[in-house]
């Protein structure tokens, strides 16, 4: 490592090998050598030394609403990477909607980078909106490089973003498939949501009854098939029905390319204990029971599901009324979710390796930034998050970066405090300070 300007050295470096005690040298914002822990430095080169915290690579998060411009007084770029590198996540990719214009043509997404280039404290990449009508936009968009397409197979909750159904499902699916590209989907069919009854009103029991987990388990099978039919490479977003876990396994031994994921509000936070009237619970599809989450984390760990990925979906305040039906619905963990998960999986015996591979290592390989980010390893970007796994603190949600404070996770004690984060070897975090931003804006090519 005798080019290296800066080494990290800890007893805990999670690598793609294991957790064992490092020194990482790092030389033009690249990671260039992992070596012993005793390495000598070379001279000229900085030690940082992080003792017993752990380093592990930044964390990324290909599912976050970022809602800039146009709603920017629900979330903003500067917001949420700011939440996302206090968080230990480096690399986000910011979703179609619900920001104004959606990214859904190439204008729309020269727009969007207008916007987040200055403001970015993390590297930021953009995914595509397939819509009724904008077929034509998609290969444009793909070679402009948005890493995928998202579509929902029933209504989104904003107008300028419609769903697809079955037929133009397909006709998306296979223009997408033309060019080799990735279908991101929503999948909760419309027609079981509207025959589930819709009660409205601040008890959270009749909320779950209005998305049930038939509307998940029937879209999921709707969209197996047509992939099955083109040969099509599609993700299943945010899932939360563990009914569909079947469906899926026996697909992919069958060949069918699908990968899923699913977020920390599943995998923590249960029906059971939702309070009436407690909108900043409310996502959709919905926050299920215990023992539905028991059988999520069995499929992590199975790799039945592939990745853990946030879904910060963030509005203001006043829209997080009492009503489950009427609230908006989303949840903001950009800051919590490694904390949040780590929390969880530590007491079901998993490892920082295991959440490293969900939140991290198979993020970056879903969009095809496995080359750069998500591992520890020579030739990768040298983004970092210093975690102290065995600190602890209590969520308030005045210490927030997000716009808007309003978390499922006030007042809740986690386990797992970022202590610093590192861009490209620069540290853009540290004890709460921030550095200027120092984001890049990213495409799939």
């Amino acid at each position: 490592m005798s080019d290296a300007e800066l080494v990290l050295r800890s007893t805990r470096v999670i690598t793609p090998e294991g957790t064992r005690a490092a020194s990482v040298a790092v030389a033009d914002g690249t990671i260039t050598a992992v070596l012993p822990h005793d390495a000598d430095v070379p001279a000229g080169a900085r030690l940082e030394d992080l003792g017993d915290d752990a380093l592990l690579p930044g964390l990324v998060d290909t599912h976050v609403h970022v809602n800039d411009p146009g709603r920017t007084e629900w979330e903003g770029f500067w917001t949420a990477t700011r939440a996302a590198a206090a968080g230990g996540i480096t690399t986000l990719i910011d979703m179609p909607l619900n920001s104004l214009p959606p990214t859904t043509t190439v204008d729309n997404l020269r727009v969007k980078q207008d916007v987040a280039r200055d403001k970015a404290h993390i590297d930021v990449g953009f995914w595509g909106g397939a819509l009724p009508g904008n077929v034509k936009d998609l290969r444009p968009l793909h070679d402009a490089g948005v890493f995928g397409f998202k579509a929902f197979l029933s209504p989104s909750g904003v107008d300028e973003f419609p769903h697809l159904d079955q037929d133009r499902l397909a006709g998306s699916l296979a223009e997408i498939t033309g060019f080799g590209g990735l279908l991101i989907v929503h999948a909760e069919d419309p027609h079981h949501l509207d025959a589930a009854p819709q009660h409205g009103g601040p008890r959270y029991a009749d909320f779950l009854a209005s998305r049930p987990r038939d509307a998940e388990d029937t879209a999921i099978a709707a969209l197996i098939a047509q992939a099955r039919r083109l040969n099509a490479r599609v993700h299943v977003l945010h899932l939360s029905s563990s009914d569909a876990l079947p469906l899926i396994a026996e697909a992919r031994a069958e060949g069918v390319r699908i990968t899923v994921e699913t977020c920390p509000h599943y995998l923590t936070l249960t029906a059971e204990e939702v309070p009436d009237g407690a909108s900043e619970f409310k996502c959709c599809p919905p926050i299920r029971e215990a023992a539905n989450q028991d059988l999520l984390w069995q499929a992590l760990a199975d790799g039945t599901i592939d990745c853990v990925v946030t879904d910060h979906s963030p509005s203001t305040a006043d829209l997080k009324t009492d009503d489950f039906a009427t609230a908006w619905g989303g949840i903001s963990s950009l800051q919590l979710s490694l904390s949040a998960v780590w929390t969880e999986a530590r007491r079901r015996g998993h490892g920082l390796d295991d959440v490293v591979r969900w939140m991290s290592e198979r993020t970056a390989r879903l969009v095809g930034l496995d080359a750069r980010k998500g591992a520890i390893a020579p030739g990768r970007d040298a983004d970092f998050a210093v975690f102290a796994p065995e600190q602890t603190f209590t969520v308030d949600p005045a210490a927030l970066q997000h716009r808007n404070r309003v978390t499922a996770y006030a007042g809740r004690t986690l386990s797992g405090v970022v202590k610093s984060t590192w861009l490209r070897g620069e540290r853009i975090l540290a004890d709460g300070e921030f550095t200027e931003p120092k984001g890049r804006l990213l495409d799939r090519t």
